[in-house]
Order: structure tokens, then C-alpha cells, then sequence
């Protein structure tokens, strides 16, 4: 019986450290990532300016719409999942980019024989903050072509978002380009 205590104390005992060390690694690998962590950044900064106003301009092959909205986190998570679905920290792109870095900036470039829809990632500091994030995804095949650059602006006192773009052109094979813009600038709370 004595044994049959102990045996089961020491069990408990495993499983608890087991579960605590498994946590640990989670963090550790979570800060080890070999690229800017972009789906972390945007999550952080979509927290940042939830149910603030953004004066929206979106304009489709010329036509243009100015709106004011007032956006959830939802509805930022949906404005900014091109910037979400753009973090390149995955397993099957750990070699395709080189990485050139100084105390300004940090850019992540595909190699040219790499395959991958997102062609760089830039990333500007100001202070040792972000200040601004550029990126460029496109996508083409024999019959259709489609490349977006989008970037997002901090602003320079609070560190907020302050702005961004997206552009998208899309070509089909024998029809025209199809254009795009979003503009969208946040409007300080008072």
C-alpha cells in the first residue's frame, strides 16, 4: 500500500512539472521566431484601437466611397487580415527569406527560387517602436495575376495605429485590371 501511495504522489507530481514545462517551451518558442512576429504585431494594435472612429476611403476601378465607421475588433480583424494572413513565421517558409535588419529597420525578402505569396515584409522603427509596416503579396499564374501592397502607419507620440493603405490590382487573363484602394485614417479619441 505504501508503495501504491508513492507510485501515485509521484505520478501527480510528473504530471503537474509536465504541465508547467509544457507552458515554458509554448512562451520560449513563441519569442525565438525566426521572422517579425506580424500576426502577433497586428493583434496587439487591432486591441489598441478598438471601437475607435476611421474615416474609410475605398475606391474600386475610380469610383470612390468616404465613409465613418466605427470598428470592433471583429471588424478590424477583418479589415486587417491581409496583414494577419501575411506573418511568415511557418515551418514551410522558415528558409525562403533573407533577412537584412539595422537599428532603423527590418526587412524580410523571398529568395527569388523560393516560392511564397508574400514577396517582403518591411518593418521602419522610430524610438525602438514600430512605425510603420509595408508588405507586398501577389500571386500569379497563366491566367490570373493579383498583387496587394499594403502598409500601416503608427502614429509618432501614442504609438497607435494612425493610418493605413491597402492596394490590390487583379488581372485576368483577357479581361482588364481590376483596382482597388483602401484608405483608412483612425481619429484620435479626445
Amino acid at each position: 500500500m505504501k508503495h501504491y501511495k508513492s507510485f501515485s504522489f509521484g505520478i501527480l507530481f510528473l504530471t503537474f512539472f509536465g504541465l508547467f514545462s509544457c507552458e515554458d517551451k509554448t512562451t520560449n518558442t513563441q519569442e525565438k521566431q525566426p521572422y517579425f512576429d506580424l500576426k502577433g504585431f497586428i493583434a496587439m494594435k487591432i486591441q489598441e484601437i478598438d471601437s475607435m472612429e476611421v474615416i474609410k476611403v475605398s475606391q474600386v476601378q475610380g469610383v470612390e466611397n468616404q465613409t465613418n465607421v466605427i470598428y470592433s475588433i471583429q471588424d478590424w480583424e477583418e479589415e486587417f487580415g491581409l496583414f494577419t494572413a501575411a506573418d511568415i513565421n511557418k515551418s514551410s517558409l522558415l528558409q525562403s527569406y533573407q533577412t537584412e535588419s539595422s537599428t532603423d529597420s527590418l526587412t524580410h525578402t523571398l529568395y527569388p527560387k523560393s516560392e511564397g505569396k508574400v514577396k517582403y515584409i518591411k518593418i521602419l522603427y522610430s524610438n525602438d517602436e514600430v512605425s510603420s509596416v509595408s508588405i507586398k503579396v501577389a500571386e500569379e499564374n497563366l491566367f490570373y495575376t493579383s498583387t496587394t501592397l499594403a502598409e500601416l502607419y503608427m502614429d509618432s507620440v501614442s504609438n497607435v495605429v494612425d493610418h493605413y493603405s491597402i492596394e490590390t490590382t487583379q488581372k485576368i487573363w483577357f479581361l482588364d485590371a481590376n483596382k482597388m484602394k483602401i484608405r483608412g485614417e483612425i481619429v484620435p479619441t479626445r
